[in-house]
C-alpha cells in the first residue's frame, strides 16, 4: 500500500506541480496537549485541476525530480469559490 496524506493546496505557480500542506496533531508526551505541526510537499498534477484552498489526496510515487514524490490521486473538496 502507498502512502499517502490529506492536505490544502497552498500554491499552484508551478506547471503540473502544486504545493500541499499537511498537518499533523500529535500529543505532547508531558505536557498532554496536543501539538500541531505542518510540512509541505510538491504533488504532481497532471491535467493543472487543483485551485488554491483545495483540499486533496496525495499519494507516493516513483520521484518525477529531486523533489517530488508524490502526485494527486484525488480532490476531496474543492476551495470556496
Amino acid at each position: 500500500m502507498r502512502q499517502n496524506f490529506v492536505g490544502m493546496v497552498i500554491g499552484n505557480a508551478m506547471q503540473k506541480t502544486v504545493k500541499v500542506k499537511v498537518v499533523r496533531e500529535k500529543m505532547h508526551p508531558i505536557v498532554l496537549k496536543s501539538i500541531r505541526s505542518h510540512k509541505n510537499y510538491l504533488a504532481h498534477d497532471e491535467n493543472e485541476l487543483c485551485k488554491l484552498g483545495d483540499v486533496v489526496r496525495i499519494e507516493a510515487c516513483r520521484p518525477l525530480s529531486k523533489r517530488k514524490s508524490f502526485t494527486v490521486a484525488e480532490i476531496v473538496r474543492s476551495a470556496k469559490a
